[in-house]
């Protein structure tokens, strides 16, 4: 079974974030971690591979300090790597990301995609699916559970209300994995030392620039909101007090 994973490496959920310059993207020097969702995709594929054999092969697209989520996912036994190398990576849309993604694996031969549900940092939800949409593979969303059929694999949905989907899927297929679908690993001593020599491809935005396209959104500003708190006293009788609290959440807070 030949596995891909798709990894982003995000601001860590304690750092102050520091804003560049222009007030548009985090500063290169806010330390950064794997994406959290992302790091439950690499470990299932880990796991369908030391179940059913193969490879897995782990993808990133960012500017060179993004490599360093992809030398983590080796020493935790991913086989080899393969990152798009380039700072425009960093802040690109979902569409862009999906179609650079698309265009590097082109020659590639994978029976499934593992993305994380979502980012840390946007929250799109949207590479996987796009990824999949532009593949022409059918994709599956918050995957708690995977077995490998005769056919292709069994997935398990997670929906609303405590209610779950089985979809028995072809392969090759796109799956966006749920957080907590398993326990996290640790990378061994041997693990760090073989991940050196693993090897990692490298992709410029040059090589993918015709599929990925022009940028479709731009970041205008990025600003961390400012706390404010302001007290009003509303004074009357109950229902004076009840008729201008009505107003006041219609009209100021905007929650009626």
């Amino acid at each position: 079974m030949n596995i891909l994973v798709c990894l982003k490496q995000v601001p860590k959920k304690d750092a102050r974030l520091a804003l560049n310059e222009a007030g548009t993207w985090i500063r290169e020097d806010v330390p950064y971690e794997v994406n959290e969702p992302d790091a439950y995709a690499l470990e299932e594929a880990l796991r369908q591979k030391e179940k059913h054999g193969g490879q897995v092969t782990v993808l990133t697209a960012g500017p060179p300090r993004a490599q360093q989520v992809l030398r983590e996912a080796l020493a935790k036994g991913a086989d080899r790597a393969i990152h798009l190398q380039d700072d425009a990576f960093a802040a690109a849309g979902p569409l862009r990301t999906a179609r650079a993604i698309a265009a590097a694996i082109t020659d590639e031969r994978f029976d499934m995609v593992f993305t994380g549900l979502q980012s840390d940092d946007f929250g799109s939800a949207q590479v996987g699916v796009l990824l999949a949409e532009l593949l022409g593979w059918p994709s599956a969303t918050i995957i708690i559970g995977i077995e490998k059929t005769e056919s292709g694999v069994r997935v398990k949905r997670e929906l609303e209300a405590g209610q779950f989907q089985l979809l028995d899927m072809p392969m090759p297929c796109v799956l966006t994995i749920q957080s907590g679908i398993n326990k996290l690993r640790y990378a061994t001593l041997m693990g760090i030392k073989q991940a050196k020599n693993k090897p990692v491809r490298q992709v410029t935005l040059l090589e993918v620039e015709s599929s990925a396209g022009e940028p479709l959104q731009q970041i205008a500003r990025l600003y961390v909101p400012m706390k404010q708190k302001q007290t009003e006293i509303v004074t009357g009788t109950p229902a004076e007090i009840a008729r201008k609290l009505a107003e006041l959440l219609r009209d100021r807070v905007r929650v009626i």
